[in-house]
């Protein structure tokens, strides 16, 4: 039976829509980008025979001439796929039409299936949303074609200079009261044509055809058997909680204190969630029996179970076991700086920013939009190449890109006049001018999951490595590809030891020809990255952190009659009379904060950091005006004595408002405090993590286990057959056959367990990082179970720095 491979699965999919790409122009929103660059499909949709592959927030009307497959007719077909609803996509579809006139069929195929969009609060689509959206897709392209009454010539290149995205991309249009239930073309359009009236020519022989179709696998694979979500689809930015007392941050579920699971309060997050699981085991023909662990995994695993339906019964599906977990059961791992070059790399490197951040800026909608999305970190892990060649090999590499680039367009100008073609000109004539020194970097690479070395996937093998061996393995890759090349590079290697000068001489030599860079671009990429977390100003830092924390695990783990007296004075203190010690640290938080404000972006200075920024400046001013005043104070400042009481005034309304800036800030602390009082009560809350079950107990009081976090501590227990408090079974379709029928009969099935299956999918509600899913692997191979295939899977990837900003930064509460 052929292996458990996620990537497989995802380019068997795209291959399945072979007939549909086909001389197509196809755009991908950013979600999708994400996804598709993991898995390498760029080649994929071009040897299907699509035209161009194009940017759905960043379209243009030059993008039906970037045909590369050569074709000599314009596309008449357009494919969108989206990692969002139809009516956040709809702006960016209807742009794309307008400004591809000779386009006369649009196939859109969206992640969101048609009962995910029924049900989404933000959705105006109802249960047969995809033929909705059709039938009003057309409607609204006719009418602007209607009001506009342009040539397909002429219409695209006005509707791309005037339709503007105001809203950051997403629709205006709404299911509440206030606005029209249909789907709306954008105002800003519609005002352009009224104030533009052309002549209408009614062109009976032109229809566009629209077909909606549904396209579940849209995910980032890290590895064939580890994935994640796409941060700019809407599963990992919807929320899973909302704000109450039991939640620590809309990115997270909620303390799992057995009462969600009874409310009809689901956040969107949970049934996105539970959608896309579902359509991810169907599209890889599996049959899940699903478990889960907290109130937010409970509920996922509820839906998941009611919409399983009686048609799966005799389907050959290979049986799988789900595990779905609550991040909040385990806060502090994803937190840590842990042993994981992995984690390392996608700490230190630089992220893709945000397409939804460039557009509609200082739109309200935009600000609406804050408080209903997360804003999580790209995945698209930018690694400077040039920051690794020296400068010589800088400028080459610039150059060379820059003049193909300019031939290439200087090629397209021959034949078109047209202005922005010219534009384009001009853009590479100032790339040209501009100072070889800049701060753009146009070398640069990122992570591809697919590729391999002698079958070996490259990220597959560093996720399931410690720091020292990854970079080991990552040397010997290296070694192995100059043999292969028959390049010698004259640098000392000593064995067991990997140095910054060995890495980046292997390097340099690698990219020493464009056919070698082309050809070896994934380890060249593997290897850069890995040179650039080990560099000693990030390796310092994280290193540091480690220590810290590994200091502060011991002191936790000291059991002395001593320690626990100290601790028990120091909580009867906090709760009678207040400690001393908090009252002190949020005295330093506070001046802190007033010497620094812009130093973090913490959330909850939002309102007021403006105001302590200007408070700063303003007083280091008046510090600069006193030393001038001292130094050069002569006979004329007596003519000011006349102005004191005025002077007082303002002194006196100045240190009035300084007192209350600084009593909110101290508010603000003090609600700060509390909420690290929640973040620290987290196990007493926790119903799963009340009685220690996934503490030391028995066998499992050994170090090693003491130290893991919580998906191996879980995934040994469960390999292990031992009982799991609070781990609860759902019953797959099969088994409620046998409960409502021939249960009557005496014919029962029996409880069964996740060991018992070959093939097991945890999936953790709210990211997973490195360390985790070396760990789980760990596990599994000291089961002594090698028949179990094991796939890890998450929200999104998880880095302390996220971490941070899902707690107290910009995708807090």
């Amino acid at each position: 039976m052929a292996l458990v491979d996620v990537i497989i699965s995802c380019t068997d999919s795209i291959k399945q829509i072979s007939e549909h790409v086909e001389d197509a122009i196809v755009y991908l929103d950013a979600g999708t980008t994400e996804s598709f660059q993991f898995i390498e499909a760029y080649p994929i949709l071009l040897d299907l025979g699509a035209q161009a592959i194009c940017c759905l927030e960043s379209m243009s009307v030059l993008d039906a001439v970037a045909d590369w497959n050569s074709h000599s007719n314009p596309a008449g077909k357009l494919v969108v796929i989206t990692s969002r609803l139809l009516s956040d996509a709809h702006r960016y579809i209807l742009r794309c039409l307008s400004a591809h006139q000779v386009v006369r069929q649009c196939i859109i195929f969206t992640s969101i299936s048609e009962a995910a969009h029924s049900v989404y609060p933000d959705s105006p689509l109802g249960p047969d949303a995809y033929r909705e959206y059709e039938s009003l897709l057309i409607q609204d392209y006719e009418e602007l074609n209607k009001k506009s009454g342009a040539k397909p010539s002429q219409f695209g290149s006005k509707v791309q200079a005037k339709i503007e995205l105001d809203d950051g991309g997403r629709s205006k249009f709404s299911s509440s009261g206030e606005d029209s239930p249909n789907l709306e073309a954008s105002s800003s359009g519609r005002d352009f044509y009224e104030q533009t009236p052309l002549d209408y020519t009614e062109d009976a022989a032109f229809k566009l055809v629209v077909s909606v179709h549904h396209f579940p696998m849209i995910l980032c694979p890290l590895s064939p058997r580890v994935f994640v979500l796409p941060s700019e689809g809407l599963v990992a930015e919807a929320h899973l909680s909302s704000e109450h007392e039991d939640s620590i941050g809309p990115g997270f579920p909620p303390l799992s204190t057995g009462m969600l699971s009874d409310t009809d309060d689901v956040p969107p997050g949970a049934t996105l969630t539970a959608h896309f699981l579902y359509h991810l085991a169907a599209k890889m023909d599996l049959k899940m029996e699903i478990f889960s662990l907290g109130d937010m995994s409970k509920t996922v695993g509820k839906i998941l179970t009611d919409m399983s339906s009686l048609y799966d019964v005799g389907r050959r599906k290979r049986s799988a076991g789900l595990l779905l977990v609550d991040r909040t059961l385990d806060l502090l791992t994803p937190c840590c700086h842990g042993d994981s070059l992995f984690d390392r790399m996608f700490s230190c490197l630089p992220r893709r920013s945000r397409s939804s951040n460039a557009q509609g800026k200082g739109s309200g909608h935009q600000l609406k939009l804050g408080s209903s999305y997360l804003q999580r970190a790209p995945l698209d892990a930018q690694i400077p190449l040039t920051k690794i060649l020296n400068e010589e090999d800088w400028q080459i590499n610039n150059f060379r890109l820059l003049e193909s680039v300019e031939a290439f367009l200087c090629g397209w100008n021959s034949g078109d006049s047209d202005s922005q073609v010219t534009g384009l000109i001009n853009l590479s004539q100032k790339i040209h001018d501009k100072e070889i020194h800049s701060d753009a970097e146009i070398l640069t690479g990122s992570f591809v999951s697919s590729e391999t070395f002698r079958g070996t996937p490259f990220l597959e093998a560093i996720l399931d490595r410690r720091t020292k061996d990854g970079a080991l393995l990552v040397k010997k890759w290296l070694q192995e590809t100059l043999r292969r090349e028959n390049i010698t590079v004259n640098v000392k290697s000593r064995p067991g030891l990997v140095t910054k000068p060995e890495l980046q001489a292997m390097i340099k030599a690698l990219t020493g020809s464009q056919s070698s860079l082309l050809k070896n671009k994934a380890i060249i990429q593997i290897a850069s990255a890995t040179l650039f977390a080990l560099e000693e100003s990030n390796c310092t830092k994280w290193d540091a952190f480690g220590s810290a924390e590994k200091i502060l695990s011991v002191s936790s783990g000291e059991t002395s009659q001593s320690l626990a007296a100290q601790i028990e004075d120091l909580i009867n203190k906090s709760a009678l009379l207040g400690s001393q010690e908090e009252r002190l640290l949020k005295d330093a938080v506070v001046d802190a904060l007033l010497e620094n404000p812009s130093g973090a972006k913490l959330k909850f200075l939002d309102g007021i950091r403006e105001e302590l920024v200007n408070n700063l400046s303003k007083s280091k001013s008046e510090e600069n005006t006193e030393k001038l005043d001292i130094d050069d104070f002569d006979d004329d400042q007596w003519g000011k004595w006349g102005d004191e009481d005025v002077e007082d005034d303002s002194k006196n309304e100045q240190a009035y408002g300084d007192v209350q800036l600084k009593l909110e800030l101290r508010d603000r602390v003090d609600n700060l405090f509390k909420f690290l009082h929640k973040l620290s009560n987290l196990r007493r809350k926790n119903l799963p993590l009340r009685d220690g079950s996934l503490a030391g107990e028995g066998n499992f009081a050994e170090d090693s286990y003491m130290g893991k976090g919580l998906l191996y501590k879980l995934l040994t227990r469960v390999l292990g057959k031992y009982d799991v408090p609070g781990l609860e079974y759902h019953s797959s379709t099969v088994g409620r056959l046998f409960k409502s029928g021939f249960g009557r009969f005496g014919l029962g099935q029996a409880k069964p367990s996740l060991a018992d299956q070959n093939v097991i999918l945890v999936f953790v509600i709210g990211g997973i990082n490195g360390v985790e899913v070396r760990e789980a692997q760990e596990a599994l191979a000291e089961s002594g179970r090698p028949d179990i295939e094991l796939l890890v899977g998450g929200t999104t990837l998880l880095t302390p720095d996220n971490m941070l900003d899902l707690l107290l930064g910009d995708s807090s509460f």
